[in-house]
């Protein structure tokens, strides 16, 4: 009998323990009301593919028309394209291509980002949308704009795919202008659906273009932005710039002309078609 109290205490002590032991197996916190944060999804992509080699040479030659005028080592070297210098090729990675031709030259350069989250509560999908809105913003276009009387939305600077609106990308977010061309975007040009891609009184000319808008059939979300304008004094310059996300990744197309002459005006429409389509062809090799 002098041994129960003993026995009884280790009982006690091999429950304590056991209980213990299940709490920690199960991986929950012994304090009541700790919240459990679930990780946000990782992007689809994880690398990037190889810019220069991203684009098929029959594609390049289509858009670099120049380029078949040129003997075969400068036909190679002109298709082996330019590298964008960066520091993670897992992350960001660019090529551009510039042809000379007898009545125009051609350029192009396409910049894929795979965008990653840091914070567990936000997906690297939603990060990515995120850096593609910025970009959307300073083309001057919303997808998101709410409906209203068109003279409202010319008020708030907003386009839908059909308004045809854009506004200078040097109002937008300053993060975003790279989704532009580099120099001033001549938002003037730009703004009207009727003189795009031609100069005054050629408004009913062939050549005219499409205005920018968003883009509702590639990748989870898209958009267009036409920029004609003027070298200073010398030809037109027309720039196309088709941006879209798939997943985590956001590409970046743009495709240009300057003729040689000040009285040739920019095809705006073929380069357009020409833009979407190489825009296409990337976010089908993206997928598979």
């Amino acid at each position: 009998m002098a041994y129960v109290p003993g026995v009884a205490l280790l009982a006690a002590l091999a429950v304590g323990c056991s209980a213990g032991a299940d709490s920690d197996a199960n991986g929950t916190d012994s304090k009541a009301g700790t919240p459990t944060v679930t990780p946000a999804p990782p992007g689809k992509y994880l690398t990037l593919p190889a810019p220069c080699r991203a684009v098929p040479r029959s594609t390049l030659k289509d858009l670099l028309p120049g380029a078949a005028e040129l003997p075969g080592d400068q036909q190679d070297k002109v298709f082996r394209g330019s590298a964008a210098v960066t520091y993670d090729t897992d992350r960001k990675v660019g090529c551009s291509w510039k042809a000379d031709g007898p009545n125009a030259t051609r350029s192009l350069s396409i910049d894929l980002e795979r965008v990653v989250s840091y914070d567990p509560a936000v997906s690297d999908d939603d990060r990515a949308d995120t850096v593609y809105a910025k970009k959307e913003k300073a083309a001057g276009l919303s997808a998101s704009a709410p409906p209203g009387p068109p003279d409202e939305k010319d008020k708030k600077g907003e386009a839908s795919e059909g308004s045809g609106k854009a506004k200078d990308p040097a109002d937008g977010d300053a993060d975003a202008t790279d989704s532009a061309d580099p120099s001033p975007s001549g938002s003037d040009d730009a703004s009207s659906g009727e003189d795009t891609g031609g100069t005054p009184g050629s408004s009913s000319s062939p050549e005219e273009a499409l205005p920018s808008r968003i883009l509702d059939d590639l990748g989870d979300a898209a958009f267009l932005q036409d920029l004609p304008k003027k070298a200073g004094s010398t030809a037109q310059h027309h720039t196309v710039s088709v941006v879209f996300r798939t997943s985590n990744v956001v590409v970046t197309v743009r495709y240009a002309e300057q003729p040689a002459l000040v009285t040739q005006v920019p095809d705006g429409r073929e380069l357009q078609e020409k833009a979407q389509a190489l825009a296409r062809k990337l976010a089908e090799t993206l997928s598979e």
